[in-house]
């Protein structure tokens, strides 16, 4: 990966945000969106951009406000879990989309993990058993 990365402007985010193909110039970008230590929180906000445009229109549906909130709260709970459940598929094709191979953001970020992991038992044992 190179160190320069060629971000996408708010439009194109917003495209591949609800699950379009982005030009080749940012598969860069797109490797690190997966792959960075972030890339859960990356993921919760794309799943944003599409439940609170849903939540905002059914908040505004007419009915009482009592029943109206636990509506968008209970769409809210059901879109974020479901979003979460298949976090790693959904990311891997995103991946695959955008001309990854599958399975690169998961070997990706498992090695990340065992170099974290690794630094972590390395203090562990300058710290306890040195």
């Amino acid at each position: 990966m190179t160190s320069e990365l060629t971000r996408p402007g708010p439009l194109r985010w917003l495209w591949y945000a609800v699950g379009g193909r982005l030009p080749a110039k940012y598969q860069d970008w797109v490797l690190h969106d997966a792959t960075t230590r972030t890339w859960v929180w990356r993921h919760a906000a794309r799943s944003s951009v599409l439940l609170v445009p849903l939540c905002s229109i059914w908040l505004l549906l007419p009915g009482p406000l009592g029943l109206r909130l636990p509506l968008v709260l209970l769409a809210a709970l059901v879109g974020y879990f479901y979003s979460f459940a298949y976090i790693e598929e959904s990311i891997e094709h995103r991946l695959a989309k955008n001309g990854h191979p599958r399975g690169t953001g998961k070997r990706l970020r498992a090695a990340a993990k065992a170099e974290l992991d690794k630094d972590a038992m390395e203090r562990y044992i300058a710290r306890y058993r040195g």
